[in-house]
């Protein structure tokens, strides 16, 4: 068996996931990096991305995470993500949707605050999209 990193990844509200993987890929800051047993101690901001779990060279899982903080020491990885959602999760036409229906309340935003927050709004579905590839 190969060698396993653990990853802990924690929201605000809960623990999500705690298990044992063979490599986790994770979407810094500066861009994604790849965490394997024995691993160089690190900490790292996150990004709006994906993290994607593998056993062996197969995808296991895929983590739309948006934005938090990622630590890694020894053989522990954890993440402590501001939202973290499933991949497999989302459905693309609901998001579609939301993203037009976010493009409209831009349009119609009557003053910079609203208008601030439709925007941001919209990103984060886009995002959530992009995930989805």
């Amino acid at each position: 068996m190969a060698d396993m990193v653990t990853m802990d990844l924690v929201s605000p509200e809960k623990l999500l996931l705690s298990d044992a993987y063979e490599m986790v890929v994770i979407p810094g800051a500066e861009g994604d990096f790849a965490i394997m047993a024995g691993h160089t101690p690190i900490t790292s901001t996150l990004r709006p991305g994906v993290i994607t779990i593998y056993e062996g060279d197969v995808e296991k899982d895929r983590i739309f995470v948006n934005g938090g903080f990622a630590q890694v020491s020894d053989d522990k990885i954890t993440v402590l993500a501001e939202e973290a959602i499933h991949v497999a999760d989302l459905d693309r036409s609901d998001l579609e949707q939301r993203v037009k229906n976010a493009a409209e309340d831009i349009e119609d935003a009557k003053d910079d605050e609203v208008k601030r927050k439709a925007q941001e709004n919209k990103d984060h579905l886009e995002q959530l999209l992009e995930a989805l590839g």
